[in-house]
């Protein structure tokens, strides 16, 4: 896949892969500021990186996050307190990529990763907090990551 050299697109329109403001993020998913700002203080999982005066700037898979959450409040009808539960049952991969649509996709579309890591460490488990993490599913969780990411743009 040739990277995104901006030379595709018109004149002042953002790339892929680059952050956005919160306008931006506001005005792409028709919610009102302060609903995200609500948001990222409901929801941990919700980071965006903030910069000089508080600015935040959000990445592509915060947007994609924000754009599940939304989902599932508006459309299916879920609480932030069974949004919240429901990415602690289920993983936030899972949940995403099921209020997004993209389950299926995900389990078909399979890109490769571009650099590859030796396998070594591929049976290990590590705690990191109270949480395991498996490291044999990190390729395939890639893999789903950039296929949702292929979908949405």
């Amino acid at each position: 896949m040739p990277a995104d050299d901006g030379r595709d697109r018109p004149r002042g329109e953002k790339g892929r892969e680059a952050f956005r403001t919160i306008s931006e993020v506001a005005d792409e998913l028709d919610l009102p500021q302060h609903v995200l700002r609500f948001w990222e203080s409901k929801f941990s999982q919700i980071k965006p990186l903030k910069r000089g005066g508080n600015r935040r700037y959000y990445r592509p898979d915060d947007v994609m996050l924000l754009r599940a959450i939304k989902a599932l409040l508006h459309s299916d009808g879920y609480t932030i307190k069974g949004v919240q539960k429901l990415f602690k049952a289920q993983g936030l991969r899972s949940t995403v990529a099921q209020a997004l649509g993209l389950e299926d996709d995900a389990s078909t579309e399979q890109p490769q990763p571009a650099n590859t890591e030796p396998e070594a460490d591929a049976g290990k488990d590590e705690q990191i907090g109270d949480e395991v993490t498996d490291h044999s599913g990190l390729k395939d969780l890639l893999a789903d990551l950039k296929a949702i990411r292929a979908r949405l743009n």
